[in-house]
């Protein structure tokens, strides 16, 4: 695995702390996050028997980095939403359970990285929107999916077009976290 200096992994015994490290873009995914994040999965120890993955700073995930923003033809766009994909796959069907650490934003692919988590614990910072339809995007790491099973169809529809935003509370009550 090459390292990733927008990622850091900490052995804490038993518990691997998977940390998003670019607090000054409010840990927004690029490209090479979304695939460090999937090497990390791949490759935990025999010894880790769980994972917490949270952000550093004020937010824990932004989503996608919108400066990695750009046209595609269709087969970019399925080979960029594979890789989405497959890297927060790792994740949900990885060998260990996953704990969110929720605060600040957790936007768009913040939200996909968080719905692919088995728990999620948010602080009373925590906010949850999905700003993808504003911007002509649709959720493509395999929100589309994860997310309606936590919140159900007619909510996160109601967020993409309408731009709705959850404070923790609200969002504990919708289901997106199970803890504030």
């Amino acid at each position: 695995m090459t390292p990733n200096p927008d990622l850091s992994i900490e052995h804490r015994g038993p518990v691997a702390v998977i940390r998003l490290t670019r607090a000054a873009k409010r840990n927004a995914l690029s490209d090479g996050l979304v695939l460090a994040l999937r090497d990390a999965f791949q490759s935990l120890p025999d010894t880790i028997r769980a994972a917490v993955v949270d952000g550093d700073g004020d937010h824990f995930c932004a989503g996608l980095d919108l400066s990695e923003l750009q046209e595609r033809d269709a087969g970019q766009g399925m080979r960029h939403s594979r890789m989405w994909h497959e890297a927060l796959s790792q994740v949900q069907f990885g060998p260990v359970p996953v704990v969110a650490a929720l605060h600040g934003a957790v936007v768009g692919g913040g939200l996909e990285l968080a719905a692919a988590c088995h728990i999620r614990v948010a602080d009373e910072s925590t906010f949850y929107a999905l700003p993808e339809g504003s911007r002509g995007i649709f959720v493509g790491g395999g929100g589309s999916v994860r997310i309606p099973r936590l919140v159900g169809v007619a909510r996160m529809t109601d967020m993409m077009l309408t731009g709705r935003v959850y404070n923790a509370q609200d969002g504990e009550r919708a289901g997106f976290a199970q803890y504030v």
